[in-house]
């Protein structure tokens, strides 16, 4: 349930095409389904602009596939991350439509709606190792409908690989910045770009970056202006985010 179909299904009621009755069982799981282990919250979307989505990490196998079931039955939609080999290969049986994505470590079946924002949002990484946190960035942006792009392994070890992209950097509306090691990457981005820049720390790195510790402390601590910054390896967060920003405030549309 979203905007779009709440909206709809008001409408209708009030047209008569639909039965008072019929949009009761539509709403009655709102704002959640209670499923034993899980409640499930198909409210989500209308309360914070992004419907729920599936941490697979420390779920088994069958309780993955069965929120999806419940999921896709009442949005025709699903969003699963950190999903294991096993667990991708038992969505994509489940859902023959889902969109595996390995690097990512996501399946997602998507809806698009239509009405995609003008502006694009441009996913930056800094080498290839921190590609994993970019590409669940990338597939959770797509996911949230907006228009993505990819700049992968223009770390600033190499900074012309960088600056060789500023015009594409200028033309994006939202820019998601993932690093590890130093963590560098983002502050050089939010000083030569005015859009907002979100930045991810990944756990790229040896031993004094500490699982990815030095990269956020690095990326906190940024005298760039326009820099926020999520958790570490929170590709998916930092995506939220963007989608938010790239489309603006939903309470303004209501």
């Amino acid at each position: 349930m979203n905007d779009a179909s709440l909206k709809k299904l008001l409408q209708s009621v009030a047209a008569g095409a639909t039965s008072p009755n019929d949009a009761y069982r539509e709403l009655r799981d709102l704002p959640y389904e209670d499923i034993g282990f899980a409640k499930v919250d198909h409210h989500r979307e209308i309360r914070c602009g992004a419907p729920e989505a599936i941490f697979c990490q420390g779920k088994t196998t069958e309780q993955t596939v069965r929120i999806a079931r419940h999921m896709v039955e009442r949005t025709e939609k699903m969003l699963a991350t950190r999903a294991s080999p096993e667990v991708a290969a038992a969505l994509v049986e489940a859902f023959p439509d889902a969109e595996r994505c390995d690097a990512a470590r996501t399946v997602a079946i998507r809806r698009v709606s239509g009405k995609r924002p003008p502006g694009r949002v441009l996913v930056v990484c800094a080498g290839t190792a921190d590609i994993p946190v970019a590409e669940e960035a990338r597939v959770t942006v797509e996911f949230l409908d907006n228009d993505s792009e990819t700049m992968y392994d223009v770390g600033v070890a190499g900074i012309h690989r960088l600056l060789a992209q500023e015009r594409r950097l200028r033309e994006a509306n939202v820019v998601i910045v993932a690093a590890g090691m130093e963590g560098a990457l983002a502050s050089v981005v939010g000083g030569m770009i005015a859009r907002p820049v979100i930045a991810v720390p990944t756990s790229v790195g040896y031993g004094a970056g500490f699982g990815g510790i030095a990269a956020l402390l690095a990326m906190l601590n940024s005298c760039a202006p326009g820099v926020s910054v999520v958790n570490i390896d929170n590709g998916f967060g930092a995506a939220c985010v963007a989608s938010l920003i790239n489309h603006g405030n939903p309470a303004l549309r209501a």
